[in-house]
């Protein structure tokens, strides 16, 4: 059994494919070069792939710089610092890349037909401050019937199933999910800011740490402060 797992090196990506890895499947990862403010991630992912021993690992290189719109991908857009989890909740923040789950499910789907596989993973989470809007169950299932509608394998009546396992759980869930998996957390990152150290301030390293602390654990990533 074959399974494309969405791997940005981050806790909950990292997370999934431990999890694949305990679903029995042969695990092909995906990570992408977009020319993100957090390139760094990409070396964890790296790192984590090996770790995870899986099948195989590729890194897919497009520039969406070239249109901007998000904190992550414009550096005339400044990166939120040092909000609380209430002011995160608010709205969908700064850091939303316009449609970029939709990018990378397009990618793994036609990465996984090409290899047979009968699942695609991904990491995303609807509770996690204000729930980017492709990271929620309704967008999830219409991606569903588009993985149904749009592929040979679909249409024969086989199609690639979306697995989102963390989809439903809080940070905290998932940590002690991955500990139970054996996730390597010191290998993972999950700064947004650039940097080669972890920030600590921005809206996901405070969410991260936040998690950790409520569990009265310690995050192994370091910090600048």
């Amino acid at each position: 059994m074959k399974a494309v797992i969405l791997l940005s090196g981050g806790l909950d990506s990292s997370t999934i494919l431990y999890q694949a890895k305990a679903d029995g499947y042969e695990c092909h990862a995906l990570s992408f070069d977009y020319r993100q403010r957090h390139r760094r991630e990409l070396k964890s992912a790296l790192l984590v792939a090996q770790k995870a021993g899986v099948v195989k690992h590729q890194v897919v290189n497009f520039d969406l710089r070239q249109w901007g719109g998000s904190a992550l991908t414009d550096d005339g857009i400044d990166l939120p610092e040092e909000r609380s989890l209430d002011e995160m909740s608010q709205n969908i923040p700064v850091t939303y890349v316009p449609a970029r789950n939709t990018i990378f499910l397009s990618f793994a789907l036609a990465y996984s037909e090409t290899i047979a596989a009968e699942r695609v993973y991904i990491g995303v989470n609807a509770l996690d401050y204000s729930g980017y809007p492709d990271c929620r169950p309704d967008y999830i299932q219409a991606m569903q019937e588009v993985f149904r509608l749009g592929t040979k394998q679909g249409r024969e009546g086989e199609p690639i199933t979306i697995v989102a396992p963390l989809i439903n759980l809080k940070k905290t869930e998932i940590i002690q999910l991955g500990n139970q998996l054996g996730v390597p957390w010191e290998l993972t990152w999950s700064c947004y800011a650039g940097a080669d150290v972890a920030c600590g301030a921005c809206d996901s390293c405070r969410l991260r740490l936040a998690a950790f602390a409520e569990l009265g654990l310690n995050d192994p990533v370091p910090y600048a402060h």
